[in-house]
């Protein structure tokens, strides 16, 4: 019997048929990343179908049943890129939600609040940071496109996952980017930079909006930079009601990706419920 192993180049050839794939940076280093947490896990042991249900059952004990889910997910493609099409195994079953968790979800209000305590705190990168984001529904990823030239023409052409697509500027978000470049001496190219001049990156804006959360009163569980995106997706929705319409502006394939980004929270639900007056 051929002993199968996961080794360091193995690794390596997985992580260039990704950039080949053209998988975005944080795609190919979460698949790597989960890819290498079963390797320690296998203790270089062979691999079959006995150990990856084993490491399945340790990841549902240790982790969320989505987490455990997007972990498999991982090492099931790194599986088939090797050819060990027998041992993939099945993700756990999730039933959909019809609500999400109140404390999971960033209001309105919340967000003002941290583009005013950003503001209140001299971080006026910070504040239109967010603003962009909430304002367009783009992903952090995307941040390279919100350039000079894209906001003084109204729109960012964004290359993503194999799709391009247009992001629209509203005016006054114009204004403020503009006023922003002028004050800063920022001429060309991207806007949303460090200090030192390099990109702005997830770990960067999430240590900044982090920092501004007991001043704005909001838990820090629920601030995130994703979450801006989220909230740009239920407000969008709630006015346009348009499922088809927001896929196409959030710049996803499938149409059961925006559904998660619609879902309101129980309360509201509870709310809805309350008055369909249908108890005497």
């Amino acid at each position: 019997m051929n002993v199968r192993l996961i080794t360091l180049d193995l690794l390596s050839e997985f992580q260039a048929k990704l950039i080949d794939d053209e998988k975005s940076k944080y795609t190919i280093e979460k698949y790597l990343r989960d890819v290498r947490q079963f390797m320690v896990f296998s203790e270089q042991k062979n691999v079959d179908k006995a150990l990856v249900v084993s490491y399945k059952a340790m990841l549902k004990d240790s982790y969320t049943v989505e987490s455990a889910n997007s972990m498999l997910a991982s090492i099931n493609a790194f599986f088939r890129f090797v050819g060990w099409l027998d041992i993939i195994v099945k993700q756990y079953r999730v039933q959909k939600k019809v609500f999400c968790e109140e404390e999971k979800e960033l209001t309105r209000e919340e967000y003002l609040r941290l583009v005013r305590a950003a503001e209140h705190q001299h971080n006026e990168r910070l504040s239109l940071l967010l603003q962009t984001i909430c304002s367009t529904g783009i992903r952090i990823s995307e941040l390279q496109y919100i350039t000079v030239e894209a906001v003084r023409t109204g729109k960012a052409i964004v290359s993503c996952k194999n799709k391009t697509r247009s992001i629209f500027i509203v005016k006054k978000l114009q204004n403020l980017l503009i006023s922003y470049c002028e004050r800063n001496s920022i001429k060309t190219g991207q806007i949303f930079v460090t200090k030192t001049g390099n990109p702005i990156n997830r770990s960067n804006v999430w240590r900044e909006m982090k920092a501004v959360c007991k001043e704005a009163g909001v838990n820090p569980q629920k601030v995130f930079p994703h979450n801006l995106r989220h909230l740009f997706a239920r407000v969008f929705y709630g006015i346009e009601k348009d499922l088809a319409k927001l896929a196409d502006i959030m710049g996803h394939s499938n149409i059961n990706t925006t559904r998660i980004y619609i879902i309101a929270t129980g309360i509201e639900h509870k709310r809805k419920m309350e008055n369909m007056k249908l108890l005497i």
